[in-house]
């Protein structure tokens, strides 16, 4: 049927609608991302409220509606959700992560697949428990601002591209800025922060888990900053975040 069509996609929120329905948010492979009501998935005889929950890994099936889509039929491809909701640190940290996939997927229907994929493997990451879930965020916040045209300069200036590493770091500047570059307001960062932006974004896990809590601590307020000027608000999640190094890793 022409009304209806099937997608896999990562459930970033839900809200109540009435008695007993749910208007669901999710960020897909396909159609990036859906707003879609489910009925009923309040009562206790759902049959598939419980696998529309934030950080869920679904396949959903939808029908085309008037104004929002009705979700029809759902299937668990990934219990992320079962993990991170019972370890605080880890659900905070895909708190942070669903919001900022909320609000990169600005338009809905668009496609977004980068995004997806992104979202997907930091919630994957989180759900595994074998990183420090700072990390995972850090990394994913630099790698969902390069989707979205926003990385910044880490081992060049972010305005004449001279190769650094440099002392210099403005949020404002767009990151990285060599002496003849730097405007007021700059931070001078430790070199080691600046090597571990770049480990975080590039995915070089050894380098960045061997780096120390202070240098971590230090990198994701920069990375926090950033993000938050390029969206031009603060996420509501982000002052949540429990910043826990995890031992022994």
């Amino acid at each position: 049927m022409v009304n209806l069509y099937r997608d896999t996609g990562v459930v970033l929120r839900t809200h109540k609608l009435g008695e007993a329905d749910r208007i669901v948010t999710l960020l897909t492979r396909r159609h990036g991302k859906v707003r879609a009501v489910a009925k009923g998935v309040r009562r206790t005889s759902s049959r598939f409220g419980a696998r529309l929950e934030p950080f869920g890994h679904v396949d959903v099936q939808f029908y085309t509606g008037r104004t929002l889509d009705v979700i029809t039929q759902v299937e668990t491809v990934d219990a992320f959700h079962l993990p991170i909701v019972a370890d605080y640190q880890r659900y905070t940290a895909a708190s942070a992560i669903a919001e900022t996939a909320d609000r990169l997927a600005a338009e809905e229907g668009e496609p977004s697949l980068k995004l997806y994929l992104l979202a997907i493997g930091a919630l994957r990451a989180l759900a595994g428990g074998e990183r420090d879930s700072s990390l995972i965020l850090d990394a994913f916040f630099l790698r969902a601002m390069a989707y979205a045209g926003w990385e910044p300069a880490i081992t060049e200036c972010a305005r004449c591209g001279l190769p650094g590493p440099h002392k210099a770091f403005s949020v404002q500047g767009g990151g990285s800025m060599c002496p003849n570059c730097r405007i007021p307001g700059s931070v001078h960062p430790a070199p080691e922060v600046l090597v571990l932006l770049s480990a975080l974004l590039h995915g070089e896990w050894p380098v960045a888990e061997a780096s120390l809590p202070g240098c971590r601590r230090d990198a994701s307020g920069l990375v926090a900053a950033h993000l938050q000027w390029h969206l031009e608000r603060q996420l509501r999640s982000l002052p949540l975040v429990e910043r826990r190094a995890v031992t022994g890793k």
